[in-house]
């Protein structure tokens, strides 16, 4: 339990910024392992912005709320994901060889097709957002966050990553099947707290559009590099997010 332990501070420390003390924690194999806690994470992310939209909410308009639960996701991950969107778009919509891309994408300046993709993803979030019914909103955050982290899971386990070194390394061995168990059990858990409270239509029209994102996202990157890279997983939770509230609005 301790070890398991362990692998879930490792996955919080490397996706969050949440002040873990690593020491004692690291080893290859936990790092390796702790994609399995990816999803868990992205629940804590989602039930931080969860409460504060609606803490938001009893005092602001429903936007200024919902940009304010976005803010505070901002700070909770030193966005670490919309840096990844960032760098992938700059990187595809400027290279022009694979190996060009890739050094694009390891510039810490952000270009023009970065600050496009970061400007209409946010915009898009936040709008598709306050256009939900309150009430909806702070489960569809937690849903959201956790499920489009499962989203970037996928990635790893069913392609490979093409760089010799970077973020997405400690993770390039792919996911084990108790990897995939753990993570999938615990957007179960999510996809129950959704069906309990919310309609079960909802949810497919919300899981349609997070599909929908995270193909979209592969089919722009792994036809162009071949793989994935650290960055090319936070745009595709980015976008798996983004298409989770965009198609639960489209049932509403």
């Amino acid at each position: 339990m301790r070890g398991e332990a362990a692998t879930f501070l490792l996955a919080l420390q490397f996706l969050t910024r949440l002040p873990v003390q690593s020491e004692g924690l690291y080893t290859p194999a936990r790092m390796a392992a702790s994609v399995r806690y990816y999803p868990l994470v992205g629940l804590i992310i989602g039930g931080v912005s969860a409460a504060v939209f609606w803490g938001a909410y009893q005092v602001f308009p429903i936007l200024i709320a919902v940009l304010l639960s976005m803010a505070a996701s901002l700070l909770l991950t030193g966005a670490f994901h919309e840096d990844g969107l960032a760098d992938t778009f700059d990187g595809i919509g400027g290279g022009h060889t694979p190996e060009k891309s890739l050094e694009i994408m390891k510039d810490s300046r952000i270009g023009t097709y970065g600050s496009a993709a970061l400007v209409m993803v946010l915009g898009l979030k936040a709008f598709a957002l306050s256009a939900i019914a309150p009430a909806i909103i702070p489960i569809a955050l937690v849903a959201g966050h956790c499920l489009s982290r499962l989203s970037s899971l996928m990635v790893i386990a069913t392609s490979r990553y093409v760089r010799t070194e970077g973020t997405g390394k400690p993770v390039a061995e792919g996911a084990s099947p108790i990897s995939l168990f753990i993570a999938t059990a615990t957007v179960g858990g999510v996809i129950v707290l959704w069906l309990s409270l919310q309609s079960p239509l909802a949810l497919a029209y919300a899981l349609g559009g997070l599909m929908i994102g995270h193909l979209f996202m592969r089919l722009f990157f792994e036809r162009k590099l071949g793989g994935y890279t650290g960055d090319t997983l936070g745009a595709v939770q980015q976008l798996s997010e983004l298409g989770f509230y965009l198609g639960l609005l489209a049932w509403l």
